[in-house]
Protein backbone atom coordinates (compact mmCIF):
# COMPACT_ATOMS: atom_id res chain seq x y z
CA UNK A 1 0.00 0.00 0.00
CA UNK A 2 1.52 3.24 -0.91
CA UNK A 3 2.51 5.50 1.96
CA UNK A 4 3.65 9.15 2.95
CA UNK A 5 5.04 10.71 5.99
CA UNK A 6 2.86 14.18 6.17
CA UNK A 7 4.52 17.44 5.72
CA UNK A 8 6.09 18.46 9.47
CA UNK A 9 4.61 15.54 10.83
CA UNK A 10 6.78 13.30 13.80
CA UNK A 11 9.39 10.91 11.56
CA UNK A 12 6.99 8.04 12.65
CA UNK A 13 4.01 9.45 11.25
CA UNK A 14 2.66 7.39 8.12
CA UNK A 15 -0.61 8.45 5.78
CA UNK A 16 -2.08 5.41 4.07
CA UNK A 17 -4.52 5.76 0.92
CA UNK A 18 -7.31 4.41 3.34
CA UNK A 19 -6.98 7.30 5.27
CA UNK A 20 -6.93 9.74 2.70
CA UNK A 21 -10.32 7.55 1.39
CA UNK A 22 -12.01 8.22 4.73
CA UNK A 23 -11.73 11.94 5.02
CA UNK A 24 -12.73 12.32 1.74
CA UNK A 25 -16.15 9.68 2.09
CA UNK A 26 -14.52 7.79 -1.25
CA UNK A 27 -13.64 4.11 -2.08
CA UNK A 28 -9.90 3.50 -1.91
CA UNK A 29 -9.83 2.80 -5.70
CA UNK A 30 -11.26 6.37 -6.64
CA UNK A 31 -8.45 7.51 -4.56
CA UNK A 32 -5.66 5.00 -6.68
CA UNK A 33 -7.25 6.23 -9.83
CA UNK A 34 -6.78 10.12 -8.88
CA UNK A 35 -3.36 9.52 -8.63
CA UNK A 36 -3.13 7.18 -11.64
CA UNK A 37 -2.14 9.21 -14.85
CA UNK A 38 -5.41 8.46 -17.61
CA UNK A 39 -7.57 6.94 -14.82
CA UNK A 40 -11.17 8.18 -15.24
CA UNK A 41 -12.35 9.57 -11.77
CA UNK A 42 -15.38 12.14 -11.73
CA UNK A 43 -14.28 15.61 -11.18
CA UNK A 44 -15.94 16.15 -7.67
CA UNK A 45 -14.40 13.22 -6.62
CA UNK A 46 -11.36 14.11 -7.63
CA UNK A 47 -11.44 17.59 -6.05
CA UNK A 48 -12.58 15.96 -2.71
CA UNK A 49 -9.86 13.11 -3.11
CA UNK A 50 -6.59 16.00 -3.79
CA UNK A 51 -8.36 18.19 -0.75
CA UNK A 52 -8.25 15.31 1.91
CA UNK A 53 -4.81 14.35 0.28
CA UNK A 54 -3.64 18.14 1.03
CA UNK A 55 -5.22 18.53 4.45
CA UNK A 56 -3.16 14.86 5.54
CA UNK A 57 -0.09 15.84 3.46
CA UNK A 58 -0.43 12.55 1.81
CA UNK A 59 1.33 12.13 -1.43
CA UNK A 60 1.70 9.20 -3.67
CA UNK A 61 4.38 7.08 -3.91
CA UNK A 62 5.40 6.62 -7.95
CA UNK A 63 8.19 4.02 -7.20
CA UNK A 64 5.87 2.17 -5.22
CA UNK A 65 2.90 2.16 -7.71
CA UNK A 66 5.61 0.84 -10.53
CA UNK A 67 6.08 -2.30 -8.21
CA UNK A 68 2.81 -3.06 -7.66
CA UNK A 69 1.60 -2.56 -11.30
CA UNK A 70 4.73 -3.42 -12.97
CA UNK A 71 4.41 -0.10 -15.49
CA UNK A 72 7.00 2.43 -14.54
CA UNK A 73 4.87 4.85 -16.96
CA UNK A 74 9.20 6.12 -18.04
CA UNK A 75 9.95 6.68 -21.76
CA UNK A 76 13.75 6.89 -22.43
CA UNK A 77 14.75 8.61 -24.85
CA UNK A 78 18.19 8.56 -25.99
CA UNK A 79 19.85 11.37 -27.87
CA UNK A 80 23.28 12.81 -29.00
CA UNK A 81 24.38 16.42 -30.93
CA UNK A 82 22.87 18.58 -28.26
CA UNK A 83 24.71 21.48 -29.55
CA UNK A 84 22.37 20.95 -32.71
CA UNK A 85 18.96 22.45 -31.52
CA UNK A 86 16.51 20.55 -33.57
CA UNK A 87 17.17 17.77 -30.31
CA UNK A 88 16.53 19.88 -27.74
CA UNK A 89 13.05 21.22 -29.51
CA UNK A 90 11.85 17.78 -29.87
CA UNK A 91 12.95 16.54 -26.63
CA UNK A 92 10.84 19.20 -24.92
CA UNK A 93 8.23 18.85 -27.33
CA UNK A 94 8.23 14.73 -26.35
CA UNK A 95 8.51 15.37 -22.94
CA UNK A 96 5.31 17.83 -23.15
CA UNK A 97 3.15 15.11 -25.37
CA UNK A 98 4.19 12.26 -23.37
CA UNK A 99 3.41 13.78 -20.27
CA UNK A 100 -0.45 14.93 -21.14
CA UNK A 101 -0.63 11.30 -21.61
CA UNK A 102 0.73 10.20 -17.85
CA UNK A 103 4.13 9.42 -19.42
CA UNK A 104 7.60 10.91 -18.24
CA UNK A 105 10.53 11.30 -20.23
CA UNK A 106 13.99 9.87 -19.14
CA UNK A 107 17.06 11.34 -21.02
CA UNK A 108 20.25 9.47 -21.81
CA UNK A 109 23.35 11.17 -23.85
CA UNK A 110 25.20 9.15 -26.67
CA UNK A 111 28.13 9.84 -28.59
CA UNK A 112 27.28 8.94 -32.40
CA UNK A 113 30.57 9.44 -33.80
CA UNK A 114 32.73 7.94 -31.14
CA UNK A 115 30.27 4.96 -29.82
CA UNK A 116 30.70 1.40 -31.18
CA UNK A 117 27.66 -1.19 -31.55
CA UNK A 118 29.19 -2.56 -28.30
CA UNK A 119 28.71 0.92 -26.47
CA UNK A 120 25.09 1.28 -27.73
CA UNK A 121 23.87 -1.96 -26.81
CA UNK A 122 25.78 -1.69 -23.05
CA UNK A 123 23.93 2.27 -22.66
CA UNK A 124 20.55 0.56 -23.75
CA UNK A 125 20.89 -2.55 -21.25
CA UNK A 126 21.51 0.11 -18.59
CA UNK A 127 18.32 1.73 -19.31
CA UNK A 128 16.15 -1.36 -19.22
CA UNK A 129 17.59 -1.62 -15.57
CA UNK A 130 14.58 1.66 -15.11
CA UNK A 131 12.18 -0.84 -16.04
CA UNK A 132 11.42 1.64 -18.65
CA UNK A 133 7.91 1.23 -21.06
CA UNK A 134 9.23 2.26 -24.29
CA UNK A 135 12.40 3.49 -25.75
CA UNK A 136 13.13 6.46 -27.92
CA UNK A 137 16.18 6.34 -30.10
CA UNK A 138 16.61 9.95 -31.09
CA UNK A 139 20.65 9.90 -32.57
CA UNK A 140 21.91 5.97 -31.82
CA UNK A 141 21.23 2.92 -33.70
CA UNK A 142 19.66 -0.26 -32.85
CA UNK A 143 21.53 -3.53 -33.48
CA UNK A 144 19.63 -7.21 -34.10
CA UNK A 145 20.50 -8.57 -30.39
CA UNK A 146 19.39 -5.83 -28.62
CA UNK A 147 16.17 -5.38 -30.50
CA UNK A 148 15.71 -8.92 -29.85
CA UNK A 149 16.02 -8.20 -26.25
CA UNK A 150 13.61 -5.64 -26.06
CA UNK A 151 11.23 -7.58 -27.85
CA UNK A 152 11.88 -10.51 -25.39
CA UNK A 153 11.08 -7.68 -22.92
CA UNK A 154 8.10 -6.67 -24.26
CA UNK A 155 9.82 -3.14 -24.30
CA UNK A 156 8.49 -1.16 -27.72
CA UNK A 157 11.52 0.44 -29.54
CA UNK A 158 11.21 4.09 -32.05
CA UNK A 159 13.78 5.08 -34.00
CA UNK A 160 13.45 8.90 -34.37
CA UNK A 161 15.14 10.37 -37.33
CA UNK A 162 16.75 7.63 -38.10
CA UNK A 163 16.11 4.03 -39.97
CA UNK A 164 16.99 0.79 -39.78
CA UNK A 165 17.73 -2.49 -41.20
CA UNK A 166 16.66 -4.96 -38.09
CA UNK A 167 13.47 -5.76 -38.58
CA UNK A 168 10.13 -5.19 -36.00
CA UNK A 169 11.55 -1.57 -35.00
CA UNK A 170 9.34 1.30 -35.86
CA UNK A 171 10.73 4.28 -37.47
CA UNK A 172 9.66 8.10 -37.53
CA UNK A 173 11.35 10.06 -39.93
CA UNK A 174 11.12 13.35 -42.45
CA UNK A 175 10.92 12.73 -46.13
CA UNK A 176 14.80 13.37 -46.53
CA UNK A 177 15.22 12.69 -50.28
CA UNK A 178 12.62 14.65 -51.44
CA UNK A 179 14.47 17.34 -49.02
CA UNK A 180 17.60 17.14 -51.10
CA UNK A 181 15.67 17.28 -54.03
CA UNK A 182 13.71 20.89 -52.55
CA UNK A 183 17.34 22.00 -52.00
CA UNK A 184 18.57 20.92 -55.50
CA UNK A 185 16.06 22.73 -57.12
CA UNK A 186 15.89 25.77 -55.00
CA UNK A 187 19.50 26.65 -55.76
CA UNK A 188 19.09 25.94 -59.64
CA UNK A 189 16.25 27.82 -59.71
CA UNK A 190 18.20 30.47 -57.94
CA UNK A 191 21.09 30.41 -60.67
CA UNK A 192 23.39 28.81 -58.36
CA UNK A 193 26.23 26.79 -60.90
CA UNK A 194 28.81 25.53 -59.13
CA UNK A 195 26.99 23.59 -56.34
CA UNK A 196 27.95 21.13 -53.50
CA UNK A 197 27.30 19.27 -50.24
CA UNK A 198 28.08 19.26 -46.85
CA UNK A 199 27.48 16.03 -45.55
CA UNK A 200 26.80 14.94 -41.74
CA UNK A 201 28.02 11.52 -40.71
CA UNK A 202 29.14 9.41 -43.46
CA UNK A 203 27.08 6.88 -41.95
CA UNK A 204 24.15 8.13 -40.89
CA UNK A 205 21.09 7.85 -42.87
CA UNK A 206 19.48 11.31 -42.54
CA UNK A 207 23.11 12.77 -44.39
CA UNK A 208 22.57 9.56 -46.86
CA UNK A 209 19.20 9.96 -48.02
CA UNK A 210 19.42 14.26 -48.07
CA UNK A 211 22.56 13.92 -50.61
CA UNK A 212 20.86 11.03 -52.53
CA UNK A 213 17.61 13.22 -52.88
CA UNK A 214 20.30 16.01 -53.43
CA UNK A 215 22.70 14.45 -56.37
CA UNK A 216 19.66 12.38 -57.93
CA UNK A 217 17.87 15.99 -58.55
CA UNK A 218 21.25 17.68 -60.30
CA UNK A 219 21.68 14.71 -62.19
CA UNK A 220 18.16 15.08 -63.62
CA UNK A 221 18.67 18.52 -64.23
CA UNK A 222 22.09 17.71 -66.20
CA UNK A 223 24.51 19.32 -63.36
CA UNK A 224 26.83 16.64 -61.68
CA UNK A 225 27.69 17.84 -57.75
CA UNK A 226 30.61 20.07 -57.84
CA UNK A 227 32.37 19.58 -54.74
CA UNK A 228 31.75 17.73 -51.86
CA UNK A 229 32.93 17.59 -47.91
CA UNK A 230 32.05 15.84 -44.69
CA UNK A 231 31.55 18.09 -41.91
CA UNK A 232 30.38 15.41 -39.18
CA UNK A 233 27.29 17.35 -37.81
CA UNK A 234 30.07 19.27 -36.16
CA UNK A 235 30.50 23.29 -35.90
CA UNK A 236 34.29 23.23 -35.97
CA UNK A 237 34.49 20.60 -38.83
CA UNK A 238 31.96 21.99 -40.87
CA UNK A 239 34.13 25.59 -40.14
CA UNK A 240 37.27 23.79 -41.21
CA UNK A 241 35.26 21.73 -44.15
CA UNK A 242 34.41 25.00 -45.41
CA UNK A 243 37.91 26.36 -45.39
CA UNK A 244 39.23 23.17 -47.74
CA UNK A 245 36.63 23.73 -50.08
CA UNK A 246 37.25 27.47 -50.23
CA UNK A 247 41.08 27.50 -51.14
CA UNK A 248 40.70 25.43 -54.38
CA UNK A 249 41.24 27.36 -57.17
CA UNK A 250 37.50 27.02 -58.44
CA UNK A 251 35.27 27.78 -55.98
CA UNK A 252 31.65 26.69 -55.28
CA UNK A 253 28.76 29.68 -55.66
CA UNK A 254 26.46 27.02 -53.80
CA UNK A 255 26.07 25.04 -50.96
CA UNK A 256 23.47 22.76 -49.19
CA UNK A 257 24.80 21.87 -45.61
CA UNK A 258 23.36 18.49 -43.96
CA UNK A 259 21.61 19.97 -40.64
CA UNK A 260 20.94 23.95 -39.41
CA UNK A 261 23.77 23.70 -37.22
CA UNK A 262 26.56 23.07 -39.35
CA UNK A 263 25.31 25.62 -41.85
CA UNK A 264 25.52 28.41 -38.76
CA UNK A 265 29.56 27.19 -38.94
CA UNK A 266 29.73 27.26 -42.60
CA UNK A 267 28.09 31.38 -42.91
CA UNK A 268 30.53 31.99 -39.53
CA UNK A 269 33.48 30.73 -41.46
CA UNK A 270 32.72 32.27 -45.46
CA UNK A 271 31.59 35.87 -43.47
CA UNK A 272 33.67 35.90 -41.15
CA UNK A 273 36.44 34.49 -41.88
CA UNK A 274 36.72 34.18 -45.95
CA UNK A 275 35.49 37.63 -46.36
CA UNK A 276 32.53 36.49 -48.78
CA UNK A 277 29.00 37.98 -49.06
CA UNK A 278 25.96 36.03 -48.60
CA UNK A 279 23.98 35.58 -51.18
CA UNK A 280 25.58 37.37 -53.48
CA UNK A 281 29.23 35.45 -53.64
CA UNK A 282 27.88 31.79 -52.17
CA UNK A 283 24.29 30.33 -51.36
CA UNK A 284 23.33 28.65 -48.54
CA UNK A 285 20.69 25.65 -47.43
CA UNK A 286 20.72 24.24 -44.29
CA UNK A 287 18.46 21.45 -43.19
CA UNK A 288 15.86 21.56 -40.05
CA UNK A 289 14.33 24.98 -39.66
CA UNK A 290 15.83 25.39 -35.43
CA UNK A 291 14.74 28.12 -33.85
CA UNK A 292 18.29 29.83 -34.35
CA UNK A 293 17.55 29.70 -38.36
CA UNK A 294 15.06 32.55 -37.97
CA UNK A 295 17.64 34.68 -36.05
CA UNK A 296 18.61 37.83 -37.59
CA UNK A 297 22.24 37.46 -37.37
CA UNK A 298 21.59 34.01 -39.98
CA UNK A 299 18.22 34.64 -41.62
CA UNK A 300 18.95 30.92 -43.01
CA UNK A 301 17.38 29.63 -45.69
CA UNK A 302 16.59 26.03 -44.70
CA UNK A 303 14.49 22.42 -45.71
CA UNK A 304 11.64 22.29 -42.66
CA UNK A 305 11.10 19.17 -40.81
CA UNK A 306 8.21 19.27 -38.97
CA UNK A 307 8.90 18.43 -35.70
CA UNK A 308 5.23 18.31 -34.13
CA UNK A 309 4.46 16.09 -36.88
CA UNK A 310 7.14 13.80 -36.14
CA UNK A 311 6.77 13.47 -31.77
CA UNK A 312 3.20 13.09 -32.57
CA UNK A 313 3.75 10.13 -34.30
CA UNK A 314 6.45 8.56 -32.23
CA UNK A 315 4.54 9.17 -29.29
CA UNK A 316 1.46 7.51 -30.87
CA UNK A 317 2.92 4.95 -31.85
CA UNK A 318 4.45 4.25 -28.73
CA UNK A 319 1.21 4.78 -26.62
CA UNK A 320 -0.33 1.76 -29.14
CA UNK A 321 2.58 -0.63 -28.81
CA UNK A 322 1.42 0.05 -24.86
CA UNK A 323 -2.17 0.06 -24.50
CA UNK A 324 -2.44 -2.85 -27.15
CA UNK A 325 1.00 -5.21 -25.66
CA UNK A 326 1.30 -5.51 -29.20
CA UNK A 327 5.21 -4.08 -28.32
CA UNK A 328 6.91 -4.47 -31.51
CA UNK A 329 6.13 -4.28 -35.56
CA UNK A 330 7.29 -2.31 -37.85
CA UNK A 331 5.32 0.91 -37.68
CA UNK A 332 7.14 3.16 -40.32
CA UNK A 333 5.86 7.24 -40.82
CA UNK A 334 7.41 9.51 -42.98
CA UNK A 335 6.39 13.24 -42.39
CA UNK A 336 6.62 15.94 -45.06
CA UNK A 337 9.34 18.45 -45.09
CA UNK A 338 9.39 22.46 -46.80
CA UNK A 339 11.27 24.80 -48.00
CA UNK A 340 11.63 27.95 -45.64
CA UNK A 341 12.95 30.47 -47.67
CA UNK A 342 15.03 33.58 -45.53
CA UNK A 343 18.31 35.60 -46.77
CA UNK A 344 20.99 33.10 -47.44
CA UNK A 345 19.53 32.69 -50.85
CA UNK A 346 18.86 34.44 -54.03
CA UNK A 347 15.88 35.09 -55.13
CA UNK A 348 14.00 32.54 -58.30
CA UNK A 349 15.60 33.53 -62.04
CA UNK A 350 13.13 32.42 -64.68
CA UNK A 351 11.86 28.22 -64.31
CA UNK A 352 13.79 27.94 -67.11
CA UNK A 353 17.37 27.92 -65.30
CA UNK A 354 16.09 25.06 -63.69
CA UNK A 355 14.69 22.94 -67.03
CA UNK A 356 16.97 19.68 -67.75
CA UNK A 357 19.33 20.10 -70.02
Amino acid sequence: METQKPRGGPPSTAVTLVEVARLAGVSTSAVSRTFTPGASVAEKTRARVLEAARKLGYRPNAIARTLSTRKSRIIAVVVSYLQNQFYPTIIEKLSQSLQAHGYHLLLFISNDAAATDDDIDSLLLDILQYQVDGIVLASAMLSSSLAAHCHAASIPVVLFNRVSAVKDVSTVVSDNVEGGRLAARLLLQSGAERIGFIAGLEDSSTSQERERGFVDELARHGRPLFVRGTGQYDFEAAAAVTRELFSRDEKPDALFVGNDHMAFAVLDALRNELGLAVPEDVQVVGFDNVPQAAWGGYQLTTIEQNADLMTQATVSILLERISSGVRMGAGHVTTPVTVVHRATTRKATKAESAAPR
